[in-house]
């Protein structure tokens, strides 16, 4: 009874994976793990968290890719609180503290998340290449309400199959008296269970993932869209209403902007799958190899190591859709600056400056305002020359006695009424008084 306690004992399960005591007790070891595990976790759960708010809150945000996103971020959540904290408390106190109750959901939890975030991926990687590689298709394939029932198929299916958790793990306590939450029967049992996770949650979704991101790249990269600006346009709004990254002045970009952004996308997502997994290839190849020797490898500070590419992969995603996406980056920007004054004032002033360039009614209104100006400017003018010639006009009818005032009146009147549209052009009204004066000068010979 005791060597079989034991043998459960040498191998925990998934990864809560414990060191042996005589490592895990030293100093040195519970002050690195505990600093790694913290800052790795606190990273990951601020991020993901604000993965998960820019897409709720921003309307543009909800596209098919970032709902699959929304669904990975919340996996990763999960793993982050139910494996790496708990992990915290267990390298501090030496011991299980969160009893048969926490051993049984924690571990649910454990493995929801990592299944759940490993379908995530795949149906992102599949909905790419149905996006690019069959555009036509995408108009009705690829839209958000389908990407809600797909997420949703994904969920029911990770949570019933990792049901089977809650009767495979259990309390034990060793001969000197150390609490695990390990493994209920013979280790030998798990070996069907570790290779079907195995195969269903990472070696199929990593194939899957080389066949059709190799697909997707051979139409970006070696035969790339027609550059037609109607065509690819309208198959870019529709295929999963992706919006192309706008140009200079908030104009659409063009069809060259279109394929840069899908490129965009596609590299970003490609990083994700890639480095899910290079971070998860040690401890998926530890399990493996634990469960065919009788003797497991349970190196301390190798167990830390992969502990610590695990927290990492769930916690890198949002820095690497920040370095990637422009979207992204400015979803973000914007969350940040929700939460200050000034930022709200510049959004603000922003969106002033926009309405007031865009809105027809505001254009109207500044036309109107510089016409009136215009106007003004002009009569101004008017006045000055019409003060002049009505100077020398009655110059000269005091000098001719006014012998023709209806002339000099009509002169005026005239002169006064049409400036406004005859002076810009070239000043045809200031001609009329000389031929008035011609006028005058041969009625009085």
């Amino acid at each position: 009874m005791t060597d079989n306690v034991s043998s459960r004992i040498d191998t925990p399960t998934n990864i809560s994976l414990s060191p042996s005591n005589a490592v895990s007790e030293l100093l040195e070891y519970k002050t690195v793990s505990v600093f790694l595990v913290l800052l790795v976790c606190g990273v990951g759960i601020v991020g993901n968290i604000m993965v998960v708010l820019v897409v709720l809150t921003t309307r543009h945000m909800r596209t098919p890719t970032n709902c699959y996103l929304v669904s990975l971020a919340i996996a990763d959540l999960m793993v982050l609180v139910a494996a790496g904290l708990p992990n915290v408390a267990d390298s501090l106190t030496g011991t299980w503290v969160f009893g048969h109750a926490g051993c049984l959901g924690i571990t649910y939890l454990q493995y929801l998340g990592i299944n759940a975030s490993s379908c995530s991926i795949t149906a992102f990687t599949v909905e790419r290449y149905i996006a690019i590689c069959h555009p036509m298709k995408a108009q009705t394939m690829c839209t958000v309400s389908r990407a809600k029932r797909i997420i949703a198929g994904v969920w029911i299916f990770t949570c019933v199959y990792c049901m089977l958790w809650f009767f495979l793990v259990d309390i034990q306590v060793g001969p000197d008296g150390h609490v695990q939450c390990g493994y209920r029967v013979k280790r030998e049992l798990y070996l069907p269970i570790y290779l079907t996770d195995f195969a269903i949650f990472y070696v199929v979704p990593l194939l899957l993932a080389i066949v059709l991101y190799g697909l997707i790249a051979r139409v970006l990269y070696l035969s790339p869209l027609p550059n037609h600006p109607d065509t690819s346009a309208t198959t870019l709004r529709r295929s999963c209403r992706e919006n192309p990254e706008q140009g200079k002045g908030g104009r659409p970009g063009r069809p060259k902007t279109a394929l840069s952004s899908r490129k965009q996308v596609t590299k970003m997502l490609a990083v994700v799958v890639i480095l899910f997994a290079l971070l998860w290839m040690p401890y998926r190849t530890l399990v493996l190899i634990n469960s065919f020797v009788s003797t497991p490898y349970l190196d301390a500070w190798f167990l830390l190591f992969c502990r610590t590419c695990i927290y990492a992969n769930s916690a890198i995603n949002p820095v690497i859709y920040n370095a990637m996406s422009q979207r992204f980056r400015s979803a973000f920007r914007g969350l940040y600056r929700c939460q200050r004054p000034e930022g709200i004032q510049r959004t603000l002033s922003t969106i002033q400056t926009g309405l007031s360039t865009r809105d027809p009614r505001t254009s109207h209104a500044s036309r109107t305002a510089a016409d009136k100006k215009a106007k003004m400017t002009v009569l101004n003018t008017t006045t000055d020359l019409t003060t002049k010639q009505n100077g020398s006009s009655h110059q000269e009818a005091s000098e001719k006695k006014a012998k023709h005032p209806s002339d000099i009146t009509t002169a005026a009147f005239s002169f006064c009424v049409r400036p406004s549209e005859t002076l810009p052009s070239g000043g045809e009204d200031v001609a009329q008084p000389s031929a008035n004066a011609a006028t005058d000068k041969q009625e009085n010979k």
